[in-house]
């Protein structure tokens, strides 16, 4: 668990951080920074979706994903979250309508981002297995970039996605011997790391304002990724 710690720990530090230069941060420049962060998310999302090794695989895992998310209404459960952590944490008198999206908004960009991606998934396998906490410390080092760039603009809200990463890391750290075979069968990495990587896309998107998705309901494509390549193997 060392190294979902020291994840979660850089993400909070990289955070608060981000929360004290954005009081010199005029709103023009944060605007700016959050259009510059939008568009290496999307970049991102592009370049991990074209890793994907089967097309069908890919629009399957979300069509099935975006499908079951919007069933179980994930996003507007992960949303709700975030509003109950606004009006736990934040003072009466500033708890308008207007203060409450940015925080949500960080709290479920945050969440997503540092959770969505093949090293969260890998580097966790890999630290619980091994002990190899590579993969995992050189994601904290991003993160904790990545969360004091998106506090200048969202706000608090991203230092509380910290403990997301802390319960979806810390748990495939502790099914790592579960989920072993995942890191044995290359084609299943490669369509998780596509269907998540369209999910980050997506968000990118949503930071950029061109679109509102409600992104947190493309999550179970993830799952359904890994599923689908199984069930093709098998069939040939």
């Amino acid at each position: 668990m060392l190294g979902v710690i020291v994840n979660t720990v850089a993400i909070i530090i990289g955070g608060l951080i981000g929360l004290l230069v954005k009081k010199g941060v005029p709103e023009r420049f944060s605007t700016a920074i959050m259009t510059g962060i939008g568009l290496c998310v999307v970049l991102i999302g592009i370049s991990g979706a074209l890793q994907g090794e089967n097309a069908i695989i890919m629009v399957m895992s979300i069509v099935f994903g975006v499908v079951t998310g919007t069933v179980l209404k994930i996003d507007d459960h992960l949303n709700s979250l975030g509003k109950k952590l606004e009006n736990r944490f934040s003072p009466k008198e500033e708890n308008s309508e207007k203060t409450h999206v940015p925080i949500a908004q960080g709290f479920v960009t945050g969440s997503l981002l540092f959770c969505i991606g093949a090293m969260a998934i890998v580097g966790s396998i890999n630290s619980g297995l091994t002990g190899d906490h590579t993969m995992i410390y050189t994601k904290s080092m991003i993160d904790f970039i990545s969360a004091a760039m998106i506090a200048v603009t969202l706000g608090a809200g991203v230092i509380f996605s910290a403990f997301s990463v802390l319960i979806y890391q810390g748990t495939l750290v502790l099914l790592a011997q579960l989920l072993r075979p995942l890191l044995d069968n290359q084609s299943m990495i490669a369509e998780m790391n596509c269907a998540g990587s369209i999910i980050i896309l997506a968000l990118g998107l949503n930071l950029i304002g061109i679109t509102k998705i409600k992104v947190a309901n493309f999550l179970p494509a993830i799952i359904f990724a890994p599923l689908i390549t199984a069930l093709i193997h098998w069939i040939m």
